[in-house]
């Protein structure tokens, strides 16, 4: 999924705080006076959970025409060793957003902090993965997430979601003037794309794949087969820019009606199940199309789903979102 808004730029300049460079370990210890040690080992705490749901979507397998343990899927320029190296180069600026967000107001100079953050996030990511967009969108998506958790220091998926929206909302003047893929896409097809997504609450990461992720484990299903179905549980509903972008409508609607048809079967746990969603997989690789955007509000889900069920958070357990 491209989001649009984590363009890569360089970060000097207008553009240059006193933010930059905070994702690396110097800025980081650079914060550590007394009154802010609790801050800074929450922020440590989220931008490893952050990371652990990035890997944790990369090896999930099978995935649809997605990068997984069985090879690259349709991203000729992308495979697993690649996807588990971005998703670490991105662990100090998770960091960087969750120290941030724990000191700041929601307002917009924290967004274009965070965008700050992001945009040199993202140029770690080019450099580790030699140019390749692993994980752009995720950098928005989940960062997102990590500086609610660290503004509400809540456990509630729905309060860090809301907190989140609250954040997407406001503008960053500092967004260079580049229309990305995703936005192209989104007003081509008037589909609501990433920043909706974010701005709206997240409701695909709230009310559609964590009630899948919760149904599917008190089935008795296993933990893969849960996190599959919380994947296809989102891509039957979501206007996936990602998909759009690479293959059309028509893409699209292979996508949505073949994973609502790996559901109808019994779910990623079944084997009438497994056997839709091979069909699936094959279809969507024959267009060179692939659910970007569903697998990074998969990771988003796995991350609020760490953040409620992990008693080791510096954070107070709270009554579970239903």
């Amino acid at each position: 999924m491209d989001f649009g808004t984590y363009q890569q730029e360089p970060m000097t300049g207008t553009h240059a705080s006193g933010y930059e460079g905070l994702s690396g370990a110097a800025g980081l210890a650079r914060l550590r006076r007394p009154h802010e040690e609790a801050n800074v080992d929450l922020a440590c705490q989220l931008a490893d959970a952050a990371v652990q749901a990035l890997l944790d979507e990369a090896d999930l397998t099978p995935k649809p025409a997605l990068v997984d343990r069985r090879g690259r899927g349709a991203h000729a320029d992308l495979d697993l060793s690649v996807m588990r190296r971005s998703a670490c180069s991105l662990r100090p600026g998770f960091t960087a957003m969750a120290h941030a967000a724990a000191s700041s107001p929601s307002n917009r100079h924290l967004r274009e902090t965070l965008g700050r953050i992001g945009r040199e996030a993202e140029q770690t990511m080019l450099t580790v993965t030699d140019g390749s967009n692993a994980h752009r969108g995720a950098i928005w998506v989940v960062g997102l997430l990590v500086a609610g958790t660290a503004r509400v220091r809540e456990r509630s998926a729905d309060v860090i979601a809301a907190e989140a929206a609250g954040i997407a909302r406001h503008r960053d003047r500092f967004v260079p003037a580049v229309v990305s893929n995703g936005q192209h896409v989104s007003r081509r097809y008037g589909v609501r794309g990433a920043r909706g997504e974010a701005e709206d609450g997240f409701p695909h990461v709230v009310s559609v794949a964590l009630p899948a992720l919760r149904a599917a484990r008190c089935e008795g299903r296993s933990e893969d087969a849960a996190r599959l179905d919380a994947l296809l549980s989102i891509m039957a509903s979501l206007d996936d820019t990602c998909l759009l972008h690479r293959g059309g409508i028509e893409a699209l609607s292979v996508a949505k009606r073949g994973a609502s048809e790996v559901m109808a079967a019994g779910g990623s746990g079944t084997s009438a199940g497994l056997r839709r969603l091979a069909a699936l997989d094959a279809d969507l690789l024959t267009r060179n199309a692939s659910p970007g955007g569903a697998a990074d509000l998969l990771a988003a889900a796995l991350f609020l789903d760490h953040i409620e069920r992990d008693d080791r958070l510096s954070i107070p357990v709270q009554p579970r979102s239903r």
